[in-house]
């Protein structure tokens, strides 16, 4: 081969790779243009008009495998578990509420068990591609101390970012604002199917 067809080839080369590396390069499936859709735990993949559209949903579904991951004793369980919907600030701040929590009492065994988490009211606000969720829910559950098991039902209030996080819906932002357990101890009726 000769020189000049030497350079050709390599200039071939280069302007191939240069279009192979703006294909990679280029946004492609990023949900940009609204068609994307995220996984969430037990619901379809949904796009971010979906979420927006079924928050009330998507809510009630990352919020549950929160308490999944309480419920856990082994930290590495428990931050494996909450990372599954929650990222960044929201994942720090929750693995720590519940690594303190268990070192204050030393649990050596799962001490709860979640019946019903019931969104009680909540409104959502956009921003950009994530709902801004003023939220308020309440958790059913029976919960163990030492030989006895109760029923609690204690209600939540919080501001909570959901957003997608690579192919999964997520929280990101978490700030308690409120707990009332003024219903801890009562028997609730369960829920009537129809």
């Amino acid at each position: 081969m000769g020189r000049s067809s030497l350079i050709g080839a390599i200039g071939l080369g280069v302007a191939g790779l240069a279009v192979a590396g703006a294909l990679l390069l280029w946004p492609q499936g990023d949900g940009s243009d609204g068609t994307a859709a995220f996984t969430a735990p037990g619901l379809d993949p949904m796009t971010v008009e979906t979420a927006r559209a079924n928050f009330f949903d998507l809510t009630p579904a990352l919020l549950l495998v929160v308490y999944e991951a309480f419920a856990r004793t082994d930290e590495d369980e428990i931050y494996d578990t909450l990372a599954r919907v929650t990222d960044g600030e929201a994942l720090e701040y929750l693995y720590l509420e519940r690594v303190g929590a268990m070192a204050g009492g030393g649990l050596d065994e799962a001490d709860q068990t979640i019946h019903e988490i019931k969104l009680l009211n909540a409104q959502v606000r956009n921003e950009a591609r994530a709902l801004a969720v003023d939220a308020s829910w309440q958790v059913i559950g029976t919960v163990g101390h030492a030989e006895h098991l109760h029923v609690r039902g204690n209600t939540y209030s919080a501001d909570l970012t959901i957003a997608p996080v690579a192919d999964a819906w997520k929280i990101t932002g978490f700030t308690l604002r409120d707990v009332n357990r003024d219903a801890a101890g009562e028997t609730f009726l369960a829920p009537q199917t129809n």
